[in-house]
């Protein structure tokens, strides 16, 4: 019987120590819910970049971080990081091959020129034909990612695969800047060689503005920084399911942008952390990573001890209660630490169990990661199940709240040791992140 005793008295004292000593307080249901269901609203118009919704939802996590205290990020008086990016939309074209003038819509061009001018007598450019019997996707894939100017000749075979890429990238792409890298210049023909060609090709270029949201916790060692991420855009409007239009994203990425807000009510409430924590909501995700882009050029990835991104953390995992898992989580050994610091609270962090959906590489973790930086994505959703995803019915109504709640707890509670510096996450190797 007193064996039993001493069992559970210090059962109790070792979780007082792991959870107590922490205050789990600032964290609560109602917190959560407020923050969700107002990112989530209609009025938010499902926070596509570049609209008001987007510019509203800024400004509410501006004013929920000066409520929690935060000082903004070194040399800016503002919590809102605000940067440039360019929209490139093709403008004109002409193209001659071997002498025979080529239709507009058999041609489509990859570049952040406003213009190309190329001719057979001047620089030579690689010419690529996509023959008759290749993987048409998978050989233009392998060409976009190319770091050298390309002329490439389609077969009419792959006209249905052509005309998607040229409809897709005739919208307008955005770009970080204009004027440099590579282009590629695609033309669907039966013409497997080039004596020679002339390619004139215009775009128009036009001048956006994208904002993060970030601020700190100014740490011990002011120059070791742990970043907590979500991001703060979605998609907008979409296809209408009974009348809806609103993609209001709930789960993508409302939980996490709301994890990471109330985690920084939460550190606030702490004593003086030993690393700086950076608390950012990122622009941009959904149209190709530009807000995280932009953020990891702020800083020397090397100072970034750790990135814990926040993404679908709304809904229940495989797993069971009070489990989430981590997206590369064998790049790294940061899961193995929070896994450390979470046994016996009764949260748990567990492998990705989708690797096939290529998760690590889909958010924003995955920039900071390829500099070399512990970066990884904490999520819950089951992605093999939800159907709710990119539709106009990711709802405020769809989440689980409770697990909601406990996913930031959980988080607050395996992130604990990195910030106070007890533990120190291994780094992911840049060659393996490519």
């Amino acid at each position: 019987m007193k064996k039993d005793l001493f069992l559970v008295t210090a059962l109790l004292l070792s979780l007082s120590g792991v959870a107590g000593a922490q205050n789990l307080k600032p964290i609560t249901q109602e917190k959560a819910t407020r923050l969700v269901k107002t990112l989530s609203a209609d009025d938010m118009q499902g926070r596509a970049s570049f609209t008001p919704g987007g510019e509203k939802a800024a400004d509410f996590i501006a004013a929920e971080f000066s409520k929690s205290k935060l000082k903004p990020l070194p040399g800016s008086s503002s919590f809102k990081q605000t940067f440039k990016v360019f929209r490139v939309t093709p403008h004109e074209v002409d193209v001659k091959l071997n002498g025979q003038k080529v239709a507009p819509e058999n041609v489509f061009a990859n570049t952040n020129y406003k213009e190309l001018e190329w001719e057979a007598n001047t620089d030579e450019r690689r010419i690529i034909p996509i023959t008759e019997s290749e993987n048409a996707r998978d050989a233009m894939m392998h060409i976009f990612r190319m770091q050298e100017d390309a002329i490439v000749l389609v077969h009419p075979k792959h006209a249905e695969t052509f005309a998607n890429y040229k409809r897709y990238l005739t919208r307008g792409g955005i770009v970080q800047e204009t004027g440099k890298g590579a282009s590629k210049v695609f033309i669907l023909t039966d013409q497997a060689s080039l004596q020679n060609y002339d390619i004139e090709i215009e775009n128009k270029i036009e001048e956006l503005q994208l904002t993060n949201v970030a601020g700190m916790i100014e740490g011990k060692r002011k120059d070791e920084f742990v970043v907590f991420s979500g991001h703060y855009d979605h998609i907008g409007t979409h296809k209408p399911i009974d009348g809806d239009t609103i993609a209001n994203g709930a789960d993508d990425d409302a939980s996490g942008t709301t994890a990471m807000m109330l985690l920084a009510d939460f550190y606030q409430k702490q004593r003086k952390p030993e690393r700086t924590i950076l608390f950012v909501a990122f622009a941009a995700e959904e149209i190709g990573g530009f807000g995280s882009r932009h953020f990891s050029q702020q800083f020397n990835p090397d100072q970034i001890v750790a990135m814990f991104n926040i993404e679908m953390v709304g809904k229940p995992s495989q797993f069971g209660p009070n489990s989430a898992y981590l997206t590369g989580f064998e790049k790294s050994n940061l899961g193995e630490l929070m896994q450390k610091r979470l046994q016996g609270t009764g949260y748990s962090i567990h492998p990705d169990p989708y690797p096939k959906q290529n998760l690590f590489y889909r958010s924003d973790n995955a920039t900071l990661a390829r500099l070399g930086v512990p970066a990884h994505t904490i999520s819950s959703v089951q992605m093999d199940k939800d159907d709710t995803y990119h539709t106009v019915n990711d709802e405020f109504e769809m989440l689980d709240m409770a697990h909601l709640t406990s996913m930031i707890k959980g988080i607050a509670l395996g992130s604990y040791d990195v910030v106070f510096g007890k533990a120190t996450p291994t780094r992911v190797d840049k060659a393996q992140v490519q």
